[in-house]
């Protein structure tokens, strides 16, 4: 009896072993120009990819792992992956076979577990043929002519996103959410603007690297690269609104190093390139270069946090640098703003709120929108404006439209279209500036 009983145990420790790795999780977000599959692993292991055609498939071989979740659920519409199974191979080896609609270029490579995740199998499929991205804008080269009069271009970050939630706050609030909300209305205000064009980098919920941000502003010459994000601290009393830029040298205060680190860690979660073996490199060359954009961005990120400070408590009521990877761009001005702490209840609530993140937005454009009236890159239409002679004024109380417009002897569709105002039943503000256009 005792021998049949330890022939059993072993038995069924043997079965157990058999596998040493279960699949727990399969997730698949689709972005612009690729669709990304990732594999939750209980631990590391190694793995094959093949290209196979007639039919065209691709085929991930894991070793030793089983699958312990259902693949039926993931929402291939829209991508190039038409049908997904599995099978056992070799007796302990998964196999997992994607059946392709259209060829792509894949790319898989392991993550090791760390403290943001588990290990993980990641597989991209990046498009040959690219489907059209409808964040990207018609850029105008920088060296054009003055009479090009080119408009502003505003690369605007979501950050986190995919497989990256950012931080999480009370009632799982996703940072990724709210920042994509948030991203979104600052895009719908700078498309109503004459003179300039908004250019989203994320526009859904797939992960961008930190790296890849900066190259798609840069492709998309941006004249400014502003991160959106929501704070987050150990203690949930931490709260306030914050704007930073790059630091060289060092972050300028505690919480500012600790931020950088959180936001850098980005990528741990992501995943970037093992191939990517010159990032310390370009981040050393990016640094010395950076001394005049640096100067825009401290100067820019003030005007933000001043009208940031109209419509939320601020955290540090100047601007902060700490080293972000995002902000590394050395011939563009970049902002990183920090709506808010989402690990705060209070503010988390906020933060999720449909008009506080109209309110956060109109502050972010405002500021942003004030720096490039006063200092227009050159070449833009905003610059050939203000070479005309037009004159700013700032509305006071008791002020209308047509009765500016009637003391400096313009039009009155000429005043509202100079200055991106639609509709008959328009509000102005007090302290609101308005560029009055040459008669």
């Amino acid at each position: 009896m005792g021998k049949r009983w330890i022939g059993a145990i072993l038995a069924l420790l043997l079965t157990s072993s058999t596998w040493a790795v279960e699949v727990h999780d399969v997730r698949l977000w689709r972005a612009p120009d690729n669709t990304r599959i990732v594999f939750d692993l209980t631990g590391p292991t190694e793995h094959k990819l093949m290209v196979l055609d007639s039919p065209r498939r691709i085929v991930v071989d894991i070793e030793n792992t089983r699958l312990k979740t259902d693949l039926s659920g993931l929402k291939l519409s829209n991508t190039p992956v038409s049908g997904i199974r599995s099978g056992v191979r070799d007796g302990d080896d998964l196999r997992v076979v994607l059946e392709m609609s259209a060829t792509v270029n894949p790319r898989s490579f392991v993550l090791k577990a760390n403290e943001k995740a588990g290990d993980r199998l990641v597989l991209d499929l990046y498009d040959q043929q690219a489907r059209g991205d409808s964040t990207a804008v018609t850029t105008v080269k920088k060296s054009v002519q003055q009479s090009a009069k080119r408009d502003i271009i505003i690369a605007i970050d979501a950050g986190h996103g995919g497989e990256d939630p950012g931080a999480i706050g009370p009632n799982k609030r996703r940072e990724k959410v709210v920042v994509l909300a948030i991203a979104r209305e600052l895009d719908a205000l700078f498309k109503a603007d004459k003179g300039f064009a908004p250019t989203l980098i994320r526009s859904g919920d797939y992960y961008i690297s930190l790296r890849g941000r900066r190259e798609l502003a840069r492709k998309r010459q941006a004249d400014l690269f502003v991160s959106i994000h929501a704070d987050a601290f150990k203690r949930k009393e931490a709260h306030g609104a914050s704007v930073y830029a790059l630091s060289t040298r060092g972050a300028t205060s505690t919480a500012a190093s600790y931020l950088a680190q959180r936001e850098n860690a980005a990528d741990l979660v992501g995943g970037v390139s093992l191939s990517d073996k010159d990032d310390v490199l370009a981040g050393v060359l990016a640094d010395l270069s950076m001394t005049s954009t640096l100067d825009t961005s401290l100067k820019l990120g003030g005007k933000v946090l001043g009208k940031m400070d109209n419509i939320a408590k601020l955290h540090k009521r100047q601007v902060e640098q700490a080293g972000f990877a995002v902000l590394k761009s050395p011939d563009i001005p970049s902002i990183l703003v920090e709506t808010g702490f989402i690990s705060n209840p209070e503010e988390s609530r906020k933060l999720v709120s449909s008009s506080y993140q109209k309110k956060m937005a109109r502050a972010i454009h405002a500021g942003i929108k004030d720096w490039f009236l006063a200092h227009p890159p050159s070449g833009t239409l905003i610059a050939w404006q203000k070479q005309q002679g037009g004159r700013q004024y700032v509305i006071a109380s008791g002020d209308t439209l047509s009765g500016i417009a009637q003391r400096f002897n313009v039009s009155l569709s000429d005043l509202k279209s100079y200055n991106s105002i639609s509709g008959t039943g328009s509000k102005i503000r007090v302290g609101q500036k308005l560029l009055i256009p040459t008669t």
